[in-house]
């Protein structure tokens, strides 16, 4: 069996030499971003979401960290962070799994099959179990404001606040509407 390093490696350049759009951060292989776009007849279709990834020294030993970036209403990810509620990463992760399998099986699954029974995102969940159309409009309403391909673009909040694009009647909304801008 190769190293870790090696299959690090690997995995990284499978993802980046496939349809993925692979940002790596510091010039490394531990730490990128990954432009996801939502699954076909899904209601997350049309969405584009920047994956933040993170491999630990372990890996394919053990899971990686995976988040959104951008804003998603969805039962199994923490509207805040960005986390992940997802068995097969946060459990059952075996050396079999590659990154591949994360970007076209996992996370696929994940927004095609929410489970409201395990939630990260209680209000999600609750919406879900409670009013499925109402939900189904707001996980809508969410891709719109906050998964388009010009939310992900490598612009920094300090560089660009984004102002110059909001309607009149998103104006009212606050900075905490952006997930995974953390304050510098």
């Amino acid at each position: 069996m190769s190293s870790p390093s090696k299959r690090r490696e690997m995995d990284v350049m499978k993802l980046m030499m496939s349809d993925y759009n692979v940002e790596t951060i510091n010039d490394g292989l531990n730490e990128f971003n990954v432009e996801f776009h939502g699954p076909k007849e899904s209601l997350y279709e049309g969405g584009v979401w920047k994956i933040r990834v993170e491999l630990p020294d372990a890996y394919p030993y053990k899971s990686p960290s995976i988040g959104f970036i951008n804003k998603i209403f969805h039962p199994n990810v923490d509207e805040l962070s960005g986390s992940v509620c997802l068995d097969v990463i946060n459990q059952s992760w075996s050396p079999m799994f590659d990154l591949l399998n994360v970007f076209e099986v996992f996370l696929p699954q994940l927004l095609l099959y929410p489970n409201p029974s395990d939630p990260l995102n209680g209000d999600a969940a609750s919406l879900m179990m409670k009013d499925r159309k109402l939900y189904d409009q707001k996980v809508k309403e969410y891709c719109e404001r906050y998964a388009k391909k010009e939310h992900i673009t490598n612009s920094t909040p300090d560089e660009e606040s984004g102002d110059e694009n909001i309607s009149d009647e998103e104006s009212d909304s606050s900075d905490d509407d952006i997930a995974g801008h953390a304050d510098p």
